[in-house]
């Protein structure tokens, strides 16, 4: 996984569609399905690190550029 999209086809893969409008809320709660999978061993650790680096990387991202505005 090298992207967000990449990791909406993962979470799709299990069925999971996320969008809720606000892409903060998004990822957020791509994450929380993330920590889920992950709990019930659904996923590696590798994916599960991987996945959550870039989600909480563009998070972070979004809210750097709404505090800058």
């Amino acid at each position: 996984m090298k992207s967000i999209y990449d990791i909406q086809q993962f979470l799709k893969s299990f069925g999971t569609i996320i969008y809720i409008g606000d892409r903060v809320a998004t990822l957020e709660l791509m994450e929380e399905e993330l920590k889920d999978l992950y709990k019930a061993q659904l996923i590696e650790t590798k994916e599960f690190q991987t996945a959550i680096l870039i989600l909480r990387h563009e998070i972070q991202m979004l809210k750097d550029k709404k505090e800058k505005s």
